[in-house]
């Protein structure tokens, strides 16, 4: 069984994207077709939230992809035509990628349905490894430094870490981090004392961070989770 994830953008780089409800449903739609495609399983978040509150949210969109993001399994990536043909009329633009899921932590008393919501918001980051940092030093600095603090500082609900192994589509941007966390709500989110739990943890995340990503490289929307085929 293999990871994939599709990231989709109509906003362009800079613009963060809100109140997808179109593109939302176009997406509930897509189950039947991906069931055919071959995909055993899959979800989507979707920056559907229209709210003052989540705009409040420090968010980025430097590669224009983070629309929604939608991920699926197969029993082959030699199935990933057939899939890139059900989504990629969703939305102007798509990337694709091949993943290693790791869930530090994982959603607690919820059991998915198709077509319906996960509970709290979701913070989608995806980012590159820095040219300055060779491979040992990006993977221990972000899975043994900062997993570990954001576990410890952050309300999360879950996290769900993937690393990237290489691109599927021509024109996908070099990624090798595509995050997803959640937290209760978007006041949560927004709030730094309720998301770091402190100004001196809120600086040792900001530190940490910086150690393993370049910022004019990382992307982070707010969206909201649904279940597609489960």
């Amino acid at each position: 069984m293999e990871k994939l994830i599709f990231l989709l953008g109509d906003a362009e780089k800079g613009v963060i994207p809100k109140a997808r409800t179109r593109l939302r449903e176009a997406l509930l739609a897509t189950g039947p077709s991906l069931e055919r495609a071959g995909v055993s399983k899959a979800d989507f978040t979707v920056a559907d939230l229209d709210d003052p509150i989540a705009d409040g949210v420090a968010q980025f969109n430097a590669h224009g992809l983070l629309d929604a993001k939608v991920s699926l399994w197969l029993d082959s990536v030699d199935l990933v035509e057939e899939v890139y043909g059900v989504l990629a009329p969703r939305a102007a633009r798509i990337a694709g990628y091949l993943v290693t899921e790791s869930i530090p932590r994982a959603l607690e008393g919820h059991e998915p349905v198709p077509g319906g919501q996960s509970p709290g918001v979701q913070l989608v980051t995806t980012f590159p490894r820095p040219e300055r940092l060779d491979p040992e030093t990006f993977y221990a600095r972000w899975h043994g430094s900062h997993t570990p603090l954001s576990l410890e500082i952050h309300p999360l609900l879950q996290y769900n870490r993937n690393s990237v192994a290489r691109s599927l589509t021509s024109a996908a941007p070099r990624l090798d981090a595509i995050v997803h966390e959640s937290v209760a709500s978007a006041q949560i989110a927004a709030d730094p004392i309720s998301f770091y739990r402190s100004e001196e943890d809120q600086k040792r995340a900001y530190e940490d961070l910086l150690s393993f990503v370049d910022f004019a490289d990382l992307s982070m929307v707010l969206m909201n989770e649904y279940a597609l085929i489960v």
